[in-house]
């Protein structure tokens, strides 16, 4: 069993630099990389656990382990809204940081006080170490602390999928399904006795959808939200007046150069008289990518800000 949790963090440790190849450069999305290192945080723990030799070293490594489980639902729920498009007030932010904080610290009571944990022995399975627990008073707090993360999770999936349209509604019946998958999966490690910790592969699993969905992510709203004529991309417009704007600032480019989709995207928001931060969410990006695109679309259109976008309508 120790095999496949080295196995594991092994698989964790990849996905680490894959996130600053594929990802970091075109999303640059922190929590991603912070789940990202989590995870392989979480498998640390399991594996250490699964090779301690003695309850004081088995208990270190289990707190190793808290330490990325508190932690992985405050990424999921930052990476989950920010795809469906939901926004938090910063006060919720704080809520969740210190929640964090708080249930860490009485993780890292057990083998000083007996509040998480009244008592702590090792036993053996397939070759590999586990913690036998006894439970402190305190202890069902993280039950508390994960049902509240499942159910803000299943929130805001859910508003996204009555009151969004198009791209969002469609994320959020995929992330419905992540969610889904890692309540079941810590349902049935709860309800079932098992000494592999299942979680393990969860979170893996999580990550690899994550992982997909930010790589598929331009082509996904191209294919689904941007009707195509021969190949090329239509431009979708509301009126007349904001598709002959739009004409007239593409007439300015080089000739033979053309926008992709997400640029195209942007300039729309611009035209709009958009902000940075509402072209990011209405196209589920972070800032500094609605950023990125923007200065590519300065550099092709000859212009160093909006206001000289604006201008090209008037020439």
């Amino acid at each position: 069993m120790s095999i496949a949790y080295g196995g594991i963090f092994a698989f964790s440790l990849v996905l680490l630099p894959l996130y600053f190849i594929f990802l970091k450069k075109k999303h640059n999305e922190p929590w991603l990389f912070i789940l990202f290192l989590c995870v392989s945080t979480v498998n640390l723990g399991y594996l250490l656990i699964s090779i301690s030799q003695t309850v004081e070293f088995a208990l270190f490594a289990n707190k190793i382990a808290y330490l990325g489980q508190v932690i992985i639902p405050i990424c999921m729920l930052r990476i989950i809204s920010g795809l469906c498009g939901f926004r938090h007030k910063a006060w919720v932010s704080i809520v969740l940081y210190v929640s964090a904080g708080l249930m860490f610290a009485l993780v890292c009571t057990t083998g000083y006080l007996d509040w998480y944990y009244k008592d702590a022995s090792l036993g053996e399975s397939d070759g590999a170490s586990y913690l036998i627990k006894e439970y402190g008073f305190l202890h069902p707090t993280i039950l508390i602390y994960v049902v509240g993360y499942f159910l803000l999770l299943l929130g805001v999936i859910l508003f996204s999928l009555f009151k969004k349209r198009g791209s969002s509604q469609k994320l959020a019946a995929l992330m419905l399904a992540v969610v889904l998958g890692n309540i079941g999966m810590w349902i049935i490690e709860k309800r079932i006795f098992w000494s592999f910790e299942l979680l393990a592969v969860s979170y893996v699993m999580s990550e690899l959808v994550f992982f997909f969905v930010y790589i598929l992510l331009d082509d996904y709203i191209l294919k689904s939200d941007v009707p195509r004529v021969g190949g090329a991309p239509v431009i979708v417009v509301d009126s007349l007046e904001r598709a002959e704007k739009l004409r007239l600032i593409l007439s300015h480019l080089p000739e033979g150069v053309s926008l992709s989709a997400r640029q195209m995207d942007v300039l729309e928001g611009i035209v709009d008289g958009k902000s940075r931060k509402e072209i990011a969410a209405d196209l589920h990006l972070s800032e500094n990518t609605v950023k990125m695109h923007t200065a590519s679309l300065y550099r092709l259109l000859g212009v160093s800000n909006r206001e000289e976008i604006h201008a090209l309508i008037k020439v």
